[in-house]
């Protein structure tokens, strides 16, 4: 399936030329010429990159990008006809992960997309869902399913695969899990940790390889392997 890429801006000449360049390199690609729109399809639908115009009616770029990081991890390349570098910094402080000035080089662009997206997990985060391979955890609901099989977890269980979930790859020391999910309410020290992921893999058993996906990391902690299972 391909990747599917929002391209935000006014200006339909640019967006014409991204979307040629974009759907040639193989990705499917959606539009919106304003903030509205563009939020309004980034709730309604799954993207996996986001390329924004920091100048914008209505909602401007930069206050786009500050709602979509929010709630999502997408990730997002700015657009810009100012060089100036407060604009770049304020950019990147709200979220973005790259920044192209126009006029730019739509190979350029198209170079720095495909970058960016291989170094992006098969994780999305929309809105309430997190979706890592075929594990949906629905952050509203608190539940979790794999292949529509509901797995019941308990409150804490569910937070500490929630966050292990947010950041596949990333390796979370014992303390720093202890500190974000327990706020230091529990003085038994970070073995409680260790049991809470012994006890989160057997209630994955059924699906073996996304319990052996949770990885320990010896002598610092655990992580979630970075590509989901097949």
């Amino acid at each position: 399936m391909p990747k599917r890429i929002l391209v935000v801006d006014d200006e339909p000449s640019i967006v014409e030329l991204i979307r040629v360049n974009l759907e040639d390199g193989g990705y499917d690609v959606g539009v919106a010429a304003d903030g509205d729109e563009a939020l309004e399809r980034f709730s309604q639908e799954a993207w996996d990159l986001v390329i924004l115009d920091l100048m914008l009616p209505g909602v401007d770029g930069i206050e786009v990008c500050r709602r979509i990081r929010k709630e999502s991890q997408v990730p997002i390349i700015m657009l810009t006809a100012k060089a100036d570098e407060i604009d770049r910094v304020l950019g990147l402080e709200m979220g973005a992960d790259d920044y192209v000035t126009k006029p730019f080089s739509p190979r350029e662009l198209l170079a720095r997309v495909r970058a960016i997206l291989r170094r992006v997990p098969d994780t999305v985060v929309t809105g309430e869902l997190i979706q890592y391979g075929r594990l949906r955890l629905n952050l509203e609901k608190r539940t979790v399913e794999i292949d529509g099989d509901r797995v019941q977890l308990t409150p804490r269980e569910f937070d500490l695969l929630h966050l292990l979930a947010r950041y596949p790859g990333r390796i979370f020391q014992r303390d720093y899990l202890l500190e974000q999910l327990w706020e230091y309410e529990y003085t038994g020290g970070t073995r409680t940790v260790d049991v809470h992921i012994r006890r989160l893999r057997q209630k994955l058993e059924h699906h073996p390889q996304y319990a052996e996906a949770i990885e320990t990391v010896h002598g610092i902690g655990y992580r979630l392997r970075e590509r989901p299972p097949q």
